[in-house]
């Protein structure tokens, strides 16, 4: 499972790399990384995965200068207990930002559906998903509203909740063989303390058993894990967020 997890932030990087003007995919070596000229800013969406540690060191050199050439500040996602990439990675520069847990939990026992005291929808847009991503993680530039809204959402579930006509809750449920992947989640500070996305994700749990889903994945931030063991989530082990910093 801790493999099908980190697989699900490559995916991610494919199709965000479709998403923005001058975004591209950089593809070698079984190494995966988007570039995002539009939110150079963000590491986190200027990303890289990897297979294996050889394959990070051959390919590293063009990587690291598509990353230069954009102007970003980039990321790569090590795997848990790779010591050959993290010691790769601490030599060319990089900077351990974050240990985020990997997380699955099975779907034959879903939890119960609560009841919200907003409305939602689980047709909601990108759009709203990159405002209330923005929100929440205090991004005033809009670099999700410039990069999210753009790319393909098909086969995906978008669940949003809304305070009147303001989106204020968000996730997205990305099916793949009998797993469920569980990204962008988000609550907008005004809407906090209610258990918004506890609630939204029961919801999107129970829906994804009713499509013969058998097991859901995620990689959690350190403050909503909480939420996501108390849902049934157990962790897999903590990746690595190496990042490539800009001199201010």
């Amino acid at each position: 499972m801790l493999d099908t997890a980190y697989t699900s932030l490559t995916r991610f990087l494919r199709r965000v790399s479709r998403g923005s003007e001058g975004a591209r995919l950089i593809e070698r070596d079984g190494v995966v990384g988007a570039v995002i000229p539009v939110a150079p800013e963000r590491s986190l969406l200027n990303s890289v995965t990897y297979e294996h540690a050889d394959g990070l060191r051959d390919a590293y050199d063009e990587v690291a200068a598509a990353y230069d050439a954009s102007g970003a500040q980039w990321n790569v996602w090590g795997r848990p207990g790779d010591a050959d990439a993290a010691a790769l990675l601490a030599e060319r520069g990089h900077v351990l930002d974050g240990e985020p847990p990997a997380m699955a939990r099975p779907l034959i026992d879903p939890p119960k559906r609560p009841r919200l005291d907003v409305a939602w929808t689980d047709r909601g847009s990108m759009h709203d998903v990159a405002a209330v991503n923005d929100l929440a993680y205090g991004y005033g530039d809009g670099s999700f509203a410039k990069t999210l809204p753009g790319i393909s959402v098909d086969g995906d579930v978008v669940y949003v909740a809304h305070s009147g006509e303001e989106p204020v809750g968000c996730l997205l449920m990305s099916d793949h063989g009998s797993n469920s992947d569980v990204a962008l989640v988000a609550v907008a500070p005004r809407a906090r303390g209610r258990g918004l996305s506890g609630k939204l994700l029961a919801h999107a749990l129970a829906d994804a058993a009713e499509r013969g889903l058998e097991t859901s994945t995620l990689v959690s931030s350190k403050l909503g894990r909480p939420v996501y063991e108390r849902l049934g989530y157990q962790g897999l082990g903590s990746l690595q967020m190496w990042e490539r910093r800009r001199a201010p």
